[in-house]
């Protein structure tokens, strides 16, 4: 089996696993149940395909895979737009990939750059498609408490760094979004040695990373809120707004907005003053 069928598999056993027949809608078939969601069996009815070419799914014995059958699994397990586009991802047929150069760099986008520059005032990031560091203000260090210079990984931070479980007072659920957010990322570039040899570097050392990676949980890039205690400025809360460019895909720019005249809003000028050192 190929490791991208062995991945299809996986991820479809798991969202069948989490479903029940009461959720599926459908009468539970007799006998003896063996599995905490629906079976297999269950499951081909409800996606309206044959018992044993759903088997052949999971088992990745099967080739080709029509958008059709996709589309019709995806609405039987339930799965939301993330999930569907996921699937679709791990069922696309394997072409020949030649892989980059090992010194081929992602250069941030200009566009990007210059909206980050206009944004001084509160704390911004621009990724790249493997959590690296494409640039930054002067004002995240402050924040983060970590240098994060162009190049760093921002995934390692999160899971390699003390000083990211100390001050993102949510981290676990930053965390095990970030796991999401890179099996999305593999399914999307299934020939990135690079990003593949660091999801199983984290896996073999983080316990919080194996046990995230094996829920098959998948995530998009997306708006969300972060909750930070700095050391000198007290308890900081921040919308993270993500914004993208059309013609670069690949890169994100990470913007951590606070709501006008909070105390969060408030403090960011104080921070702002000092200098890029930080202050652990």
């Amino acid at each position: 089996m190929s490791r991208d069928r062995a991945a299809l598999g996986a991820f479809l056993r798991s969202r069948r696993d989490r479903l029940t027949p009461s959720r599926a809608g459908i009468e539970p078939f007799p006998g003896a149940r063996r599995v905490p969601g629906l079976r297999r069996d269950e499951l081909a009815v409800a996606a309206g395909v044959s018992p044993d070419y759903y088997s052949r799914l999971e088992q990745g014995r099967q080739a080709n895979i029509s958008a059709e059958v996709l589309d019709a699994l995806a609405r039987a397990l339930r799965l939301d737009e993330v999930e569907r586009a996921h699937l679709h991802d791990l069922a696309s047929p394997t072409t020949p990939h030649r892989p980059s150069a090992p010194g081929t760099v992602q250069r941030p986008d200009p566009g990007l750059l210059r909206l980050m520059h206009t944004l001084q005032h509160v704390p911004v990031l621009l990724l790249g498609h493997r959590g690296e560091v494409l640039a930054r203000n002067a004002l995240l260090p402050q924040i983060l408490g970590s240098p994060l210079d162009p190049g760093a990984s921002f995934v390692r931070y999160m899971f390699q760094e003390p000083v990211a479980r100390e001050r993102i007072v949510n981290w676990r659920d930053f965390a095990s979004a970030t796991v999401a957010t890179m099996r999305r990322e593999i399914a999307r570039r299934p020939h990135d040695r690079r990003l593949t040899a660091l999801v199983d570097e984290l896996r073999a050392t983080d316990r919080d990373v194996a046990r995230w990676w094996d829920d098959h949980g998948v995530r998009d890039y997306a708006s969300v809120s972060k909750r930070v205690q700095h050391p000198v400025a007290g308890p900081l809360s921040f919308d993270i707004e993500i914004v993208g460019a059309p013609h670069e895909p690949d890169q994100r720019l990470v913007v951590y907005t606070a709501e006008p005249d909070s105390p969060t809003a408030r403090v960011l000028p104080m921070l702002a003053s000092w200098n890029a050192v930080p202050h652990r």
